[in-house]
């Protein structure tokens, strides 16, 4: 098994360290290019015996899977520089979600795939979302799949709910991260508890948070049940983020289902092209 990625920015990177610290692969049997060279030697100064192809025809004649993580506005023309050369066998791995599984195989006469990973990936955890092409050998599907596992939580889902998925997965850790240094720095301001301490607790506070929710021992409504005790602290708390964060969330999701919109019909045109 010989894995390629073509891309190494920092979702590229993030899989480039998952598959090698969970030991799915030995560097030996990971290739990587970008379009800018120094880059790529940069991550093999981390892992020194993983390949660097400086033409992306070197790295795609080598490997039995091709992960692209470039931008969604480089993914067609990508795809079009590689095709002749790629032959059935091989399986086609794209991370970004604009592109559909049908666009792939369009332009592709190989296996398609797409795996949306999470930066909690890079910690050997969170989830991957995964879809599958209609061509896609059930061995190599089942084999993939089990892959994985080694930093993922695979999951299987559905073209129509590839966008609000990936906001939840791979946008998630970003959303909530920004919430909570607002909560730091309103923290700082309004009290005197430092930066550092405030941190401290909050990042003290998430980990716990998750191994309450991973060992089961709550679901996210038991959760505010539980500490929400009628009457105080944690009830003014809730009360205020109802009032305050009323909307939020609904204008997040418009807003990125608008640039996702955007996406698809920029790629639409380079399709015609």
């Amino acid at each position: 098994m010989k894995w390629g990625l073509i891309g190494t920015g920092n979702m590229g990177e993030v899989l480039i360290s998952a598959f090698l610290d969970s030991n799915l692969l030995r560097q030996e049997d990971l290739y990587i290019h970008n379009r800018t060279a120094a880059k790529a030697y940069a991550i093999q100064s981390k892992y020194p015996n993983i390949h660097v192809e400086e033409n992306a025809f070197e790295l795609v004649k080598n490997v039995d899977t091709i992960f692209l993580c470039v931008k969604p506005g480089d993914m067609v023309d990508c795809l079009k520089e590689i095709e002749p050369i790629l032959n059935e066998k091989q399986l086609i791995v794209s991370i970004t979600s604009p592109l559909s599984i049908s666009d792939i195989e369009s332009l592709v006469n190989c296996q398609v795939a797409r795996m949306v990973p999470s930066i909690t990936n890079y910690a050997l955890a969170g989830v991957s979302l995964l879809t599958f092409g209609s061509t896609i050998d059930p061995y190599r599907k089942e084999l993939f799949i089990k892959k994985c596992h080694y930093f993922s939580e695979p999951i299987e889902i559905e073209e129509n709910i590839m966008r609000i998925a990936s906001d939840i997965v791979s946008c998630g850790p970003a959303f909530f991260s920004y919430l909570a240094e607002n909560y730091i720095q309103d923290a700082v301001e309004q009290t005197e508890i430092t930066s550092e301490q405030a941190t401290l607790l909050m990042e003290k506070m998430f980990i716990g948070f998750g191994k309450l929710l991973a060992e089961n021992h709550f679901t996210l409504p038991e959760l505010i049940e539980k500490v929400c005790v009628k009457g105080g602290v944690t009830g003014v708390g809730i009360a205020s983020m109802e009032k305050n964060l009323n909307g939020l969330f609904e204008e997040l999701i418009q807003q990125t289902h608008h640039k996702f919109k955007e996406d698809k019909e920029m790629i639409a045109k380079s399709l015609k092209t």
